[in-house]
């Protein structure tokens, strides 16, 4: 679908994901001409009025497979260069955060695949997700660019 002169289009991604687990979003093309960025990110817990739950929620480049492990944590490191952005749900009194925060880095375009992961630190609660991405034609060059990155991102994982 193309998109009028100076208009931009939005894809939006949807779904719930399970305590310690990694959901992929296809995005790759033959030819890597169509980028994207990360506009918005959000996450609630399944049952929000519910029992006290604590999401952290992170999206990144590459899989976080390592050595045929699936490391899905709590973690946040913002200086991991294969992570896009992060949003964190609380709704458990009295543990500092109540709410929801979430940040994205929006400069950065990718061409190829993206993987969410969710990890709920009180119990084991699934968490539902919202995701806009927007659509980036890519020149020959700046598709060249964003496909290289992604493949070294996968040929020298993180630590």
């Amino acid at each position: 679908m193309e998109c009028y002169e100076g208009a931009t289009m939005i894809k939006t991604f949807r779904g719930k994901i399970a305590d310690g687990a990694q959901d992929r979003i296809s995005l790759h093309t033959n030819d890597g001409a169509i980028g994207y960025r990360l506009v918005k990110f959000q996450i609630m817990t399944t049952a929000p009025t519910g029992a006290a739950t604590e999401h952290v929620c992170k999206i990144y480049k590459t899989t976080q497979v390592v050595n045929n492990t699936l490391t899905i944590d709590a973690l946040v490191d913002f200086s991991d260069n294969v992570l896009l952005g992060t949003a964190v749900w609380s709704n458990a009194v009295g543990y500092g955060l109540e709410g929801t925060m979430g940040i994205i880095f929006d400069n950065e375009v990718f061409n190829q695949d993206i993987y969410i992961s969710q990890t709920e630190t009180t119990g084991a609660a699934a968490c539902n997700y919202y995701i806009e991405l927007e659509q980036v034609k890519l020149d020959l060059n700046e598709s060249t660019v964003a496909t290289l990155k992604d493949i070294r991102n996968l040929e020298y994982p993180r630590p």
